[in-house]
């Protein structure tokens, strides 16, 4: 029964990992990607989404649903869903704990980006292969990567995450596998999955295993993430670490 947040709150650690400041927390960045892919691209904004978002659209035409606000619609439906069956459990003090969700993921992020450093030809080899008109400025098509990047980070969530670790955890529940084993081989088998897609494809990059290599430690890291801090930390994080990444930062 629907009724006021529970005068328990969790803390803040527990609240991120529920659906309703997740919901919050991700509505202005697939807002920011879906209006921005509409706005920059136009009759080609198609150029501007990432694989994983690719993959998944072609997945719901392959059953005719062809609508391109579905895929978000799809995602925030379900993150809505999931906020009304838990709502007597939802957390107070959302705002707190959104810009808790922003600074954290740019701390893991920075994190991360701060590791990769060391991985040696990373850099050069890392990001998504982006077609954009000819005719865009340079500040068009910076700002085309931040919005390529950002919709890679909730979308290769969506995939990689939200879908085949937590997918695979199930499976290796539903067979029997005890719970502490069942994770740490999800995140392995999704971790390699994650690192292998990005050389699949017409702009799949040519094979680097050091590159390889630091995609399935970044799936490592992603799916720890997911798993303890949550979907939205997990997507925050993803997305702020391809920003800067494939801006070069630093």
């Amino acid at each position: 029964m629907l009724g006021s947040a529970n005068t328990q709150s969790p803390g803040y650690f527990s609240a991120t990992k529920h659906a309703w400041p997740t919901l919050l927390f991700l509505l202005p960045l697939l807002g920011a990607y879906e209006g921005g892919v509409i706005w920059m691209g136009g009759e080609q904004s198609e150029a501007l989404r990432n694989g994983a978002d690719a993959w998944l659209r072609w997945a719901l035409q392959v059953f005719g649903l062809k609508h391109i606000l579905l895929m978000p619609m799809i995602v925030l439906g379900w993150l809505l869903l999931r906020s009304v069956l838990g709502w007597g459990s939802r957390p107070s003090g959302n705002l707190g704990i959104v810009l808790g969700m922003a600074v954290e993921s740019g701390i893991f992020a920075l994190g991360l980006w701060s590791l990769s450093r060391n991985f040696g030809p990373l850099l050069e080899h890392f990001g998504i292969p982006l077609q954009v008109p000819a005719q865009w400025t340079a500040n068009e098509l910076a700002m085309a990567r931040i919005i390529t990047f950002v919709g890679a980070g909730i979308y290769e969530e969506v995939l990689f995450r939200l879908l085949i670790f937590s997918g695979m955890v199930l499976m290796l529940r539903i067979i029997f596998f005890p719970k502490f084993l069942a994770i740490p081989i999800a995140a392995i088998g999704s971790a390699l999955l994650f690192a292998a897609a990005h050389h699949i494809g017409t702009y799949g990059e040519p094979f680097d295993r050091y590159v390889f290599l630091f995609r399935a430690a970044a799936g490592l890291y992603f799916a720890f993430l997911y798993q303890f801090r949550g979907f939205g930390v997990a997507v925050g994080t993803h997305a702020g670490y391809d920003v800067l990444v494939g801006l070069q930062l630093g």
